[in-house]
């Protein structure tokens, strides 16, 4: 019976020491980063118009419309490319407050929205945009609600090999780790894929996006 008891004492010591080794872990993170160039893009082709005659700004819009229209079109874009939105137009007149001041009676914005799978085309139109210039049609590009938007929408096909190098990155951390603190690294006790994100690569050139994501992974550690 004193033998079965030390025994038995010997064998749960055993497995406290055992479980004790394997709570010994470690948590690392892994980073992958790719840079991509944007497959879609929003461009607003619009502008302002003021008149004091109410018909002749209209018609005067309905004239610019069809001008832009034309123009995408000579710079390759088609019709399901293309959407025209309606018009606004204030009547300053309307207005409780600024009836005093000098100018137009009624200020129209309008224009056409590009929705294009081909940013190279937008970029070749940018540089042409002189030529709506010389028709009397100011694009306003400056203004935040018109500015052009570079979007890349193909990460589920880069998602797979993105996620393998954050997890490679992540194990090789672990075994530095594991290495200087003479340790071997064990089996993964959880891993956790943290969000992808889309960003801008710089403020110059928003059609090149990075892409980011963070995988976390704890390790076991044994003696």
């Amino acid at each position: 019976m004193a033998v079965g008891i030390v025994l038995s004492t010997w064998l749960i010591t055993q497995s406290l020491q055992d479980i004790k080794a394997m709570e010994r872990t470690v948590q690392v993170k892994g980073l992958a980063e790719q840079e991509v160039i944007a497959d879609t893009v929003i461009w607003p082709v619009f502008y302002k118009d003021a008149d004091n005659d109410l018909e002749a700004l209209v018609a005067r819009v309905e004239e610019k419309n069809a001008a832009i229209r034309a123009f995408l079109t000579l710079h390759g874009f088609d019709e399901q490319e293309m959407s025209q939105a309606t018009p606004s137009i204030v009547d300053k007149f309307a207005q409780e407050y600024g009836q005093n001041e000098r100018g137009f009676r009624y200020i129209a914005k309008a224009g056409v929205t590009v929705f294009s799978h081909h940013p190279d085309k937008v970029k070749q139109a940018l540089g042409k945009l002189s030529t709506l210039a010389k028709q009397g049609i100011a694009i306003t590009q400056d203004d935040y609600q018109n500015r052009i938007e570079y979007m890349f929408t193909g990460l589920n096909d880069i998602k797979p090999k993105m996620v393998q190098e954050a997890t490679q990155k992540a194990r090789e951390v672990a075994l530095k780790f594991a290495k200087d603190s003479d340790s071997k690294l064990g089996k993964i006790k959880s891993a956790r894929q943290g969000q992808f994100s889309i960003s801008d690569r710089d403020s110059n050139t928003p059609q090149i996006k990075t892409v980011r994501v963070v995988t976390s992974v704890e390790y076991y550690l044994s003696d």
